[in-house]
């Protein structure tokens, strides 16, 4: 609970996973891949329920054995690979109503720290917020990319009249980094998105914000968590 408010949180996991198979119970740093998301959740100060949305018996066992309470079971249409990344978060708040605020916590960000969930929600419930999403600052500038035209020749992505010489007068650019997401209840029932003009930005160092989706990612992360914990 903050300031009075209560706080539900999601780790949707579904067991259809193509890019690396079984990803989110794949063993990275000697822990299933969403043992490290249940264990920072677990240290939050605002945290009032962390559940799993999981259509898959094993993953959801696996989450069990971690700490992490599985109220239900997904419904198998809502684990497609089509399925919109919001659909398990609102049908999550239908299935358990009344809480103030939810906040989205994908597995695949393993590195992400309890500070970093938690001060998301701190900006979150700040007067005249209504949604939080962690981001990072972007190794590369779009300022700076390029499409190719049917001719293979360079064509800017930024429609932009300003040019820039050198790295240092790029202006900071961010970008979204899949960690956390935060919202009141209300207003995401109505927006159906975390991210509109009105959310506000939770920046995260670089090295907290590895989103797995390759082999290559994971690999990143094993030895990352690794270092870690030496």
């Amino acid at each position: 609970m903050i300031n009075g408010k209560t706080v539900l949180a999601v780790i949707p996991a579904r067991g259809g996973s193509k890019g690396i198979p079984r990803k989110n119970i794949q063993g990275v740093a000697g822990k299933p891949l969403i043992a490290w998301t249940i264990e920072e959740a677990n240290k939050s100060k605002y945290i009032d329920y962390l559940i799993l949305s999981s259509e898959d018996e094993e993953i959801i066992a696996v989450a069990k054995a971690w700490d992490c309470e599985v109220p239900f079971v997904r419904p198998l249409e809502l684990a497609q690979d089509e399925t919109s990344g919001i659909d398990p978060v609102l049908h999550a708040l239908r299935e358990i109503p009344g809480y103030d605020y939810v906040v989205l916590l994908q597995p695949t960000s393993p590195l992400r720290s309890v500070t970093d969930i938690d001060s998301c929600i701190e900006l979150c419930v700040k007067p005249g917020n209504s949604a939080c999403v962690t981001v990072m600052k972007s190794e590369k500038s779009p300022f700076w990319m390029y499409v190719l035209d049917e001719k293979g020749k360079l064509k800017p992505l930024m429609d932009s009249n300003a040019t820039y010489a050198r790295r240092q007068d790029l202006p900071q650019v961010f970008a979204l980094n899949g960690a956390v997401y935060a919202a009141r209840t209300d207003w995401l029932f109505r927006e159906k998105t975390f991210i509109t003009n009105e959310t506000v930005a939770c920046p995260m160092p670089i090295e907290r914000s590895v989103d797995i989706d390759t082999e290559f990612d994971l690999e990143i992360a094993q030895f990352l968590l690794a270092k870690r914990n030496d």
